[in-house]
């Protein structure tokens, strides 16, 4: 036996456990291990999902006969687990549960569904310009501290106040700070009772981070197939996931590829990502987190994750630091949901309409920055009124940062953001100061604000 890291080899004498399969040792507590390759007829390779200190040459490991399982049922509700399915929240002993492997196939194609059905957060610029796919996948791209994890958590507020199902949170290589916080504002804004949590931590081993992900899936596939309950899967962060096979695959000593990721990323991201989908008994909506590294977005981690999703929300650091939020780039974000067959002749045609206005503002920018406003012409001083008023529009106060804010958090329905952007474009509200439109919900809400009384 020999030990590296947390790579660790295991001789036995009988017959070899098969991939997959766990093995504890005899040391207290117990270390796991997770067969990953058989070397030769007496060996096998695993990756520890424990630490490994108090791990010695010669100690006695024993096969346990089976792979990761998860708990599912009912009484995964309102709980928080780690990788084990371990609970971590100092409740009760779990009930009602049976144990599945974390390992499974995804569902064949014959059972998936064809149907493309718009997903309502309540967000506007979301709902307006990136509308996402019930059963789809959703990508929140953005370097660090751009918003990403505020956007999710608002996410789950709004799922669960206005749609019945269930949310499913997995934190990957998530500071254990976020994970508390999370569990609280769950149980303050009263949501708990529909949810679940998963954690991987920063600081476990990169195997239990690995896995964490498949034992969410695991959670929520058995709330999709057997309860026929819609799902909101919630991951942050797929980029710590792929990092976390990177540092498994480098332990492993294989040879890695482009800017050092392991050779098997495709692979090991398609395994994770097919089984989200939605069959014939429910839908797994998921929405992602995704770290850009350094902003790149050629990246080859967000570039493999890109190609998986319906939709792509992109966050933008110059638009936080003009305090827009959400921080979504309007031009850069894009979803295949936004068709006139799916989303509808006017909706379309007004999204089209409000990335023009915003694209022609972009153009125009250099020019302004250059030679000021005055030196354009009025039918581009127009396209620039009215491009302002709409970035205004699209930002939004949210219910999880209320006691930052200090301002009451917003659900808008679709109709009411798209009624908003056409009242815009249609130029009502050129005698209101922009500062009317920011930070509000519905376009009526300008008229009633009392600083906004008319101008000049």
């Amino acid at each position: 036996m020999s030990v590296r890291g947390s790579v660790v080899d295991v001789r036995f004498e009988g017959r070899l456990p098969p991939i997959y399969s766990l093995l504890r040792t005899a040391a207290e507590p117990p270390i796991v291990i997770e067969v990953l390759a058989q070397r030769d007829a007496r060996q096998v390779r695993g990756i520890a999902l424990t630490p490994t200190q108090g791990l010695a040459r010669g100690m006695a490991v024993t096969d346990t006969g089976g792979p990761l399982q998860a708990p599912v049922g009912r009484g995964v509700l309102a709980r928080m687990f780690d990788v084990f399915g371990n609970t971590l929240d100092r409740g009760a002993a779990l009930s009602e549960v049976q144990w599945r492997s974390v390992h499974r196939a995804p569902p064949p194609l014959a059972r998936r569904s064809t149907r493309s059905e718009i997903f309502e957060t309540g967000i506007k610029l979301i709902d307006v310009l990136v509308p996402l796919e019930k059963g789809g996948k959703a990508g929140l791209f953005g370097g660090a501290g751009v918003g990403k994890t505020v956007l999710l958590t608002e996410m789950i507020h709004n799922m669960i106040g206005h749609q019945e199902g269930v949310s499913i949170f997995c934190g990957i290589g998530e500071r254990c700070r976020e994970g508390e916080e999370l569990y609280r504002e769950m149980k303050d804004a009263g949501v708990l009772p529909n949810m679940v949590m998963l954690f991987g931590q920063m600081n476990e081993p990169p195997g239990a981070r690995f896995r964490v992900g498949h034992a969410a899936l695991t959670m929520a596939e058995h709330f999709r197939d057997d309860e026929q309950r819609d799902v909101l899967l919630l991951i942050d962060n797929i980029f710590r996931f792929i990092q976390a096979g990177s540092e498994v695959s480098g332990l492993l000593g294989q040879m890695p590829s482009r800017l050092g990721y392991q050779p098997t990323m495709g692979t090991e991201l398609s395994a994770l990502e097919e089984r989200i989908a939605n069959t014939d008994t429910g839908a797994i909506t998921s929405i992602q987190a995704v770290y850009v590294p350094a902003d790149d977005f050629t990246d080859p981690a967000a570039v493999h994750t890109f190609s998986h999703l319906s939709a792509s929300i992109v966050l933008s650091r110059k638009r936080a630091s003009e305090g827009l939020y959400p921080a979504i780039d309007p031009l850069e974000s894009g979803s295949k949901m936004a068709t006139p067959g799916i989303v509808g002749e006017r909706h379309y045609r007004l999204a089209q309409q409000i990335r023009r206005t915003l694209a022609q503002y972009a153009e125009l920018k250099d020019i302004i920055a250059m030679l000021g406003l005055e030196q354009l012409s009025p039918e581009d001083r127009n396209v620039v009124a009215r491009a302002r008023r709409l970035e205004r529009f699209l930002t939004q106060p949210f219910f999880t940062t209320e006691q930052f804010t200090g301002l009451k958090g917003q659900f808008v329905r679709r109709d009411d953001a798209l009624d908003g952007c056409e009242r815009i474009l249609r130029d009502e509200f050129r005698d209101y100061p922009e500062s009317a439109l920011y930070m509000i919900g519905t376009a009526d809400e300008a008229k009633a604000r009392p600083e906004t009384s008319l101008a000049g």
